[in-house]
């Protein structure tokens, strides 16, 4: 065996974040913990951020400090580092202090996962102001604060990766949830634009965006009820509406695992995808082919 092809094989051995401190928003349940988990188990140390509270207009159980509390201890049983705090994306001055409070507690920041978001309902022409501000301060505002908070820590630390997330619906548009198409193409906005202006300090900035993931989000009766609003309540069932979610996907399956979207996050955050800057990842099983 050649030196360089060793010298290769014992790199891929190492984890292929170790050594990093990461940053993930909406840490306490769905796709948040198993990012941060995933990025642990590549050998990142974690702060994660989460509001641990409900948001009126939202209707699916959220994140909670007992949540919080989970995924730090299933980092800390990876044997990485884990801070957890309780923060709101939309108070920028909150955010702030507890992604500075994190890295004084592990020492760095490399990666950031900007995961936090809501989903409410509502056609555009009767939605109402609350709903649809609490879905923009959440889904767009708190990305952006997410990622004005890290920046400087990136700078820090000599570069890094800010993955945002997006969906499926940053490309196209659905009806009855207008305002968060509207949001998630702006994410998609602002990685490009920040992707630019970055650059030079060695900060790539991209979006990962899946269709439906098998989380609370999606998993509840106020979903369900958008996918089959012909059907009584009683009749909204998995088995029923099984069909109905694998019609949005050329792939057999009607929605994805948080784990598929964490793969993706942690390639982007890791130095396989070093000169990937500015792109949107779909992870959508065919939905935006169609």
């Amino acid at each position: 065996m050649g030196r360089k092809t060793r010298n290769r094989q014992e790199k891929q051995m190492v984890g292929r974040v170790e050594g990093k401190a990461a940053l993930v928003t909406g840490a306490a349940q769905g796709q948040g913990r198993s990012h941060a988990v995933r990025l642990a188990e590549e050998g990142a140390d974690i702060i994660a951020v989460d509001l641990c509270a409900a948001i009126p207009s939202v209707p699916y159980p959220q994140g909670t400090e007992d949540g919080l509390r989970e995924t730090v201890e299933a980092v800390e049983a990876l044997g990485r580092k884990a801070f957890g705090a309780r923060a709101d994306v939309r108070d920028y001055d909150q955010l702030k202090q507890a992604v500075d409070d994190g890295v004084a507690s592990l020492g760095r920041l490399d990666i950031v996962s900007a995961n936090a978001g809501i989903l409410n309902f509502g056609e555009l022409e009767t939605l109402t102001d609350a709903y649809w501000q609490d879905l923009m301060d959440v889904n767009l505002t708190g990305v952006w604060h997410t990622a004005k908070a890290a920046i400087p820590h990136l700078r820090s630390a000599g570069g890094g990766s800010i993955v945002l997330t997006s969906s499926t619906a940053g490309f196209i548009g659905m009806p009855g949830i207008g305002h968060y198409v509207a949001a998630k193409h702006g994410v998609v906005g602002l990685a490009k634009t920040l992707a630019l202006e970055l650059g030079r300090d060695r900060i790539r900035v991209n979006t990962v965006n899946p269709t439906n993931v098998e989380t609370d989000m999606l998993m509840n009766p106020a979903v369900f009820a958008r996918f089959a609003p012909d059907l009584p309540e009683e009749e909204r069932t998995l088995e029923k509406l099984m069909p109905r979610f694998k019609a949005a996907h050329a792939l057999d399956l009607g929605w994805i695992d948080p784990i598929d979207v964490s793969n993706a996050v942690l390639w982007l955050a890791s130095d396989e995808a070093r000169y990937v800057t500015g792109v949107s990842l779909t992870i959508d099983a065919g939905h935006t082919a169609q």
